[in-house]
């Protein structure tokens, strides 16, 4: 691989950004197209083929490696994506289920609960565990378009600063456990804390697909059904 596309490539995921390495199988030349800039930089001063190009840029939306051929040619398109990354407000019994379900499908997992008697290493062997307060955790956290936020705590002090910066963020995801009457109150709270509608409809609240869940286990498996659902869509789109 050329020098200077590999250190782009390193400089774009140390950026948690998304890139698209376009390779000409037959002698190896390659184009790199950036999610930011949405151009393409070459190994060598010639133009890819705008079928690939057209084709570069659908796999970067998709999120999905593929061959393609042009006039003769095989192209490699290699598609890398920043790792998916999941924050969890509140260290209760989903929160368990979800830590090492949502881990086992390839999230990086963080656990934020200011309440050590709950958020203890024994209960949650794996992912990271942040004792601040939520909304400087997740502010440090960063939320982006490759993380989903989760709060699970039905506490306003810790829910709702969390909720604040995951809405001022490009999270993909972002959801709130608690009843319709929770849910109510909690956006009534936002809404006077100057929180906007548009903001406000991006909170999945119930939190997760309704498939009749009663267990921990069970509502995580909703919540994780419907955080894939809501990535696919956002690759669709």
């Amino acid at each position: 691989m050329n020098t200077q596309l590999l250190k782009r490539l390193q400089e774009i995921r140390a950026q948690r950004a998304s890139a698209v390495l376009v390779t000409r199988l037959a002698d190896g030349s390659q184009w790199l197209l950036e999610s930011d800039s949405g151009e393409f930089v070459s190994s060598r001063d010639e133009p890819l083929p705008d079928e690939i190009a057209t084709a570069a840029r659908t796999a970067l939306r998709s999120g999905r490696s593929e061959t393609r051929e042009h006039a003769g040619a095989r192209f490699l398109l290699h598609v890398f994506e920043a790792p998916l990354r999941l924050a969890i407000v509140g260290a209760v019994h989903i929160a368990q289920a979800l830590v090492s379900m949502g881990m086992q499908m390839g999230y990086a997992v963080t656990l934020i609960d200011p309440r050590s008697a709950w958020a203890t290493a024994e209960r949650f062997p794996n992912g990271t565990i942040d004792r601040r307060w939520p909304g400087v955790a997740l502010a440090e956290f960063a939320p982006d378009r490759r993380s989903a936020v989760v709060t699970l705590t039905h506490d306003p002090k810790l829910d709702d600063p969390a909720l604040e910066v995951a809405l001022a963020s490009d999270a993909f995801y972002i959801g709130a456990l608690g009843s319709r009457r929770t849910q109510a109150r909690r956006l009534d709270r936002l809404r006077a804390l100057g929180v906007s509608e548009a903001q406000l409809a991006r909170i999945h609240g119930p939190v997760g697909l309704d498939i009749g869940a009663v267990s921990p286990a069970e509502i995580a498996v909703s919540i994780l059904a419907e955080m894939t659902q809501v990535l696919g869509e956002s690759r669709r789109s």
